[in-house]
């Protein structure tokens, strides 16, 4: 199925419908893509202190990622070296180390093995510890390499372009304020797709294009505006801002060839300070911010992650596949953690923005999925003003499972 369908599809088109549906693709992403990149799993806050862990799961892997009581962060497949059960039930906490349920094999957190009571013969616990994945801290995020049996593609350039973007953030000085799990029954490209154009947003977002200049404008007028707003916003910022600053109307080029992640800032539109309904601010300055109006930080990694960061609070968004026709999705709000709800910021006035843009893009994808689920679809061309983002993330999905 896969070889007859890559051969199949026409360059500058979307893909066919197998490619969303069929359970052997699907599988075959697994390997090539979700297990073999670098993954947003959480942030570095929610493993602050020595025995904090969380896990998650991506197709099979279950994954923790713990802090020791040295400070270092691991990476652990969720899998006892004796007969395979998962020695951690509980989606987050504190541990002092790892025993399995079943057979009371036991753990250091850094997974090394303590103990095997029980056996017969002397275990040689260097050979018997739990395995680990890669993991990377970079800005407050955390990214996890699951496929622990190929090489893995170094961090190094992303980690040096993340941390020079997110350092003025200070995601590691802050809180999640509020956090909303979606189970949306669309296949994970297809809300990649969605999330590389703006095309839709005039009439799927009528509030987020306030505030956004991502829609081609369909006039001068409006790119004059636009360019005005990112001029000004320059000279606000002059040099300090350190990132790209991404002046044209529409989408910032993503993803570009060799490159799976990206970091950008946007300017918002005349009378906005922050992604907020009003414009106004939600909450006090995060990190190291001295004013509100620098604009939105973009922070984008495929296959799983993509951010806005306003200079009060920040909206992350990421996703794990859970079969061909559902992906999962976490959005969490950030603000600094020394803010208190009720007084410095309102869930009321913090969340609207981008729970009203987010639920509108899930229910998009999922009429969509619907759609493509019609036997008589058949894929059409892409433009090039406005879909040029999406043509580049199926170009990237094409490489990345053919070089399987």
């Amino acid at each position: 199925m896969l070889t007859r369908s890559f051969a199949a599809h026409r360059d500058g088109h979307a893909l066919a419908r197998e490619f969303h549906l069929d359970p052997e693709i699907y599988a075959h992403e697994l390997t090539t893509i979700w297990r073999r990149s670098w993954l947003l799993a959480g942030l570095s806050s929610e493993v602050e202190s020595a025995g904090d862990f969380f896990t998650f799961a991506v197709g099979e892997d279950s994954i923790i990622v713990v802090r020791d009581q040295d400070g270092q962060l691991h990476a652990l497949h969720n899998t006892c070296r004796h007969r395979g059960m998962a020695v951690c039930a509980e989606p987050a906490g504190n541990a002092r180390r790892w025993v399995c349920p079943y057979h009371q094999w036991s753990y250091a957190l850094d997974g090394q093995l303590l103990g095997s009571g029980g056996m017969e013969r002397q275990i040689d616990a260097s050979a018997y510890g739990l395995r680990h994945a890669e993991v990377f801290e970079v800005g407050g995020l955390v990214f996890v390499w699951p496929d622990g049996d190929v090489e893995v593609e170094p961090f190094s350039e992303a980690q040096a372009e993340l941390a020079h973007a997110l350092v003025s953030q200070g995601l590691k000085h802050a809180k999640v304020a509020h956090q909303i799990e979606y189970r949306v029954a669309a296949n994970w490209k297809l809300i990649w797709e969605n999330n590389r154009e703006c095309w839709h947003c005039h009439v799927g977002h009528p509030q987020y294009v306030k505030a956004n200049f991502d829609s081609v404008p369909d006039t001068q007028q409006q790119r004059e505006l636009a360019l005005a707003r990112a001029h000004d916003h320059a000279l606000l910022l002059g040099d300090a801002a350190g990132v790209d600053e991404h002046a044209e109307p529409g989408l910032y080029r993503f993803p570009a060839a060799g490159r799976w992640w990206s970091a950008n800032r946007t300017p918002l539109g005349p009378g906005f300070v922050t992604e907020s309904l009003t414009g106004e601010p939600v909450a006090p300055l995060m990190g190291e911010h001295s004013g509100y109006d620098i604009g939105t930080l973009r922070v984008r990694t495929v296959p799983n992650f993509w951010s806005h960061m306003s200079a009060d609070h920040a909206v992350l968004t990421r996703l794990l596949p859970a079969g061909p026709e559902t992906t999962l999705v976490r959005v969490q709000w950030l603000v600094d953690r020394d803010a208190v709800a009720g007084s410095d910021y309102e869930l009321d006035a913090l969340l609207p923005f981008w729970q009203l843009t987010s639920e509108q893009d899930w229910d998009l994808c999922q009429r969509n999925h619907a759609g493509v689920r019609n036997p008589a679809y058949l894929p059409g061309p892409y433009s090039v003003t406005r879909e040029y983002n999406v043509a580049a993330f199926v170009d990237w999905y094409l490489e990345r499972i053919g070089a399987g």
